[in-house]
């Protein structure tokens, strides 16, 4: 599943969780590469509907799938630029039209198995820092050290709103939760890959721990 000699920290939660801005910061203190497994199924979503493929079109999915490459660019103190096919879309793929219809494409098993090399292919020396909602359980299931995150909704609506509000999009705080409560409902429920922590996961609530407490407990697992 992955190189035994190559460290990986699978860190998986629910959206807004804090997976993104905690993952990144990992990696660029060892340097290691980094993963945002939500903009494949993001880009492949905004990438769908460049092409005008729906959500239910599995076998126009699977082939944008196939097609597709994906790379995360880490940046310190902002959010990781994504890059696909060659075009930088990280604000697109920030919307919640991407995020809603990367939910809805997500569980189907055909799409996932198109996914599922493509982030495989992303395990590359020194190391990898793997984000998403099966890093742990099934990606990278060998993975050295696997972290799950959660928050409230509340919390978690709270933080997706500002992000937003800082990239200018114009949201709603109320549709925001309603939005975050029914995709932690979908995600956990789903036969393919549920959100759920790996067995053998460290679980931390974010809820009520700043940025850095988070981050030095995630460092002294791996030190």
């Amino acid at each position: 599943m992955n190189n035994p000699v190559i460290p990986v920290l699978a860190l998986d939660g629910p959206s807004g969780s804090g997976k993104g801005t905690i993952g990144q910061i990992v990696a660029l203190k060892y340097g290691w590469h980094y993963l945002d497994s939500g903009a494949i199924y993001r880009g492949l979503a905004w990438l769908a509907h460049q092409k005008k493929v729906a959500s239910d079109d599995v076998s126009g999915l699977v082939a944008l799938a196939d097609a597709m490459t994906l790379v995360c660019h880490v940046r310190e103190n902002d959010v990781a630029q994504i890059e696909i096919n060659g075009q930088i879309i990280t604000d697109e793929l920030r919307s919640d039209d991407a995020g809603q219809m990367a939910s809805e494409i997500a569980p189907i098993a055909q799409v996932r198995a198109a996914l599922l090399k493509m982030q495989r292919r992303c395990l590359k020396a020194p190391g990898l820092v793997a984000d998403g909602r099966d890093m742990g359980t099934t990606v990278f299931p060998n993975a050295e050290y696997k972290v799950y995150l959660t928050a409230s909704a509340e919390i978690r609506a709270k933080r997706r709103f500002d992000q937003l509000k800082s990239k200018g999009f114009d949201v709603n705080l109320a549709r925001l939760l309603e939005s975050i409560q029914a995709r932690d409902v979908r995600d956990s429920s789903r036969a393919e890959s549920p959100l759920k922590p790996a067995e053998d996961a460290i679980v931390l609530d974010t809820s009520e721990l700043s940025i850095d407490e988070v981050v030095t407990r995630i460092l002294n697992l791996i030190d």
